[in-house]
């Protein structure tokens, strides 16, 4: 099997970022504006993420669309369980911060005392690609409720949120280029980029009523979706090249 997982560019970090803030907005667009309501949203998500991920495991190898597609399903989803937990069972997200934190923990710990590495640039068997995608869920989950009590139960506001995830993104390349473990230094950034999208949809969905810019989540939804499907087709285009020219 081939590595499963794409280059880290940044075309990577751009699309990573555009997928947590459809996460953040794309629920909430079919739940409320659709009107399908947070079960039939759920059940729909979780199905979609189910097939592509079939799809992803099954693959013998990188394939931009269907990894991508993965990606958006699993901010989608990530956020309807952290949704979940705090509206539906009034779950504090101090606890559910806490509780999503542990348990990414105990999957990085469980993953390195299998596999004796936590790099992406090694997710060549079906146990890394499942412990992989388990990580990215989980990371979602954390980055959710994280953004949520920063920006919500803390009071600090969208704006702020985007400044404060935006600058400990930055804090972290830094630390990289100074010396910081490369895989912690991902990990750590890949953390963060949820609660940074999320602030950001935030920012651009809201109403100006509650510190946003008003754009609606149909809008800024559909306005990111088409940049990813710009940016992975321009990647799909260049692989393709690539493997031609090879």
């Amino acid at each position: 099997m081939l590595n499963k997982v794409p280059a880290v560019t940044l075309s990577f970090w751009l699309i990573k970022i555009l997928s947590t803030t459809v996460g953040e907005t794309g629920a909430d667009y079919l739940a409320v504006n659709v009107g399908l309501g947070a079960m039939v949203t759920d059940a729909i998500s979780v199905a979609l993420l189910l097939a592509a991920l079939w799809h992803q495991l099954r693959a013998p190898r990188y394939t931009p669309w269907v990894y991508w597609l993965c990606v958006v399903l699993l901010s989608v989803v990530g956020t309807q369980i952290t949704d979940a937990l705090t509206d539906g069972l009034e779950v504090s997200l101090y606890l559910s911060t806490g509780v999503f934190g542990v348990l990414l923990a105990v999957v990085f710990a469980s993953w390195y005392q299998r596999e004796r590495t936590l790099s992406i640039h090694t997710i060549m068997t079906r146990r890394r690609e499942l412990f992989y995608w388990s990580a990215i869920l989980l990371t979602f989950a954390l980055g959710t409720a994280a953004g949520d009590l920063a920006t919500e139960a803390l009071g600090l506001g969208f704006r702020v949120g985007v400044f404060i995830f935006g600058g400990l993104i930055a804090a972290t390349y830094v630390a990289y280029r100074c010396g910081l473990n490369p895989v912690l230094s991902f990990w750590m950034a890949y953390i963060l980029t949820r609660p940074l999208g999320a602030s950001l949809g935030d920012l651009l969905s809201q109403s100006p009523e509650y510190g946003g810019v008003g754009l609606g989540t149909v809008n800024t939804s559909l306005a990111f979706l088409l940049v990813i499907a710009a940016l992975v087709a321009f990647i799909s285009r260049s692989a393709s090249s690539t493997s031609t020219n090879a």
